[in-house]
């Protein structure tokens, strides 16, 4: 049974949560037949690097996009084998595993100079770039700066600055930004929905501020909490998969510090501890929740772009604090 990060995987650029500044370029690119012989799609893991790449590589071999179309139709046969995997025509390669030079020659370079179907494109998906070894990277740098006819190197790191300089400048780098926890609320209550899962939007927040941005790890999470819990999921099972911290008690504790209330301030902490709340966890959160009230008091604009999204329901709690 495939995982919900397996099954719900996007096929298309409409499908792809947040990372809009990269899905017009690349769009634009598309519709436009302007398309780059090299690429870097850097970020942190789990933001949809290489599901991008695989989008974008779908879209330049589907038989059926039209001209000034980028969209691919995700049902003509070079769509559904790259959807399972087993096109030739898109060479997908693990640096971590592959790091010696001789790999790249053998999988990439020499790869890269044969033939190919007319009107289709090569394109490389090399996901972990950062871990080739120098020789593999000089042995690669002649090919991206000299490719083949419509051959596109994707590269994919969350570690861009271990990259030699000779390699970035050659690609069109994207950087891939952290999802929202708005967004993630929004692909997840799209999953409990096609699932049948009954779930309060308080524990699918809980879920999305506990990813840290990241989409992959979110629908990893919500998987546990239904493999344990079924087709209805409460707070009290959520609680046996997610790190127990909960948000609310450090809304409380703000609020009882703005008032001064010291007693009920530590009655509370120690309440927290006897229902085996993980501290740390709770630490970091009221750290999180402090910085963000304070940047909101400030400036809203500045909450919004430099603050982790607590979520509506602790939005409207804090709301009356400020």
């Amino acid at each position: 049974m495939p995982t919900f990060y397996q099954k719900y995987r996007p096929n298309n650029f409409a499908e792809i949560v947040n990372q809009n500044h990269i899905k017009i370029t690349l769009q634009s690119e598309l519709e436009r037949e302007q398309v780059a012989h090299a690429y870097l799609f850097c970020g942190p893991r789990g933001t949809g690097k290489t599901t991008m790449a695989r989008v974008f590589a779908k879209a330049l071999n589907c038989e059926t996009r039209k001209p000034g179309e980028s969209e691919p139709c995700g049902k003509c046969l070079p769509c559904e084998q790259i959807k399972q995997g087993t096109s030739l025509d898109i060479v997908e390669i693990d640096a971590g595993s592959h790091t010696g030079v001789e790999n790249v020659r053998d999988n990439i370079i020499a790869g890269a100079r044969i033939s190919i179907t007319p009107g289709k494109w090569r394109v490389f998906i090399i996901d972990e770039v950062h871990m080739l070894s120098l020789s593999a990277f000089n042995a690669l740098l002649k090919t991206l700066e000299e490719p083949p006819a419509r051959v596109a190197f994707i590269l994919c790191t969350t570690e861009v600055h271990k990259l030699p300089p000779t390699i970035i400048s050659r690609c069109q780098r994207f950087d891939f930004k952290r999802i929202s926890v708005g967004d993630v609320v929004q692909k997840l209550s799209y999953i409990a929905a096609k699932e049948k899962i009954k779930i309060e939007k308080s524990i699918l927040e809980t879920i999305a501020r506990h990813s840290e941005g990241h989409m992959r790890d979110a629908e990893s999470l919500l998987n546990q909490v239904f493999s344990i819990s079924g087709q209805e999921i409460t707070q009290e099972k959520a609680d046996l998969v997610i790190p127990h911290s909960n948000i609310n008690s450090v809304i409380d504790l703000i609020s009882l510090i703005i008032k001064k209330d010291s007693v009920q301030a530590i009655r509370l902490i120690n309440q927290l501890v006897d229902d085996g709340v993980d501290l740390k966890q709770f630490s970091s959160d009221l750290i999180e929740s402090a910085r963000r009230m304070m940047l909101a008091k400030l400036s809203p604009a500045l909450a919004e772009k430099y603050a982790q999204d607590l979520g509506q329901v602790i939005e409207e709690r804090t709301r009356p604090l400020l």
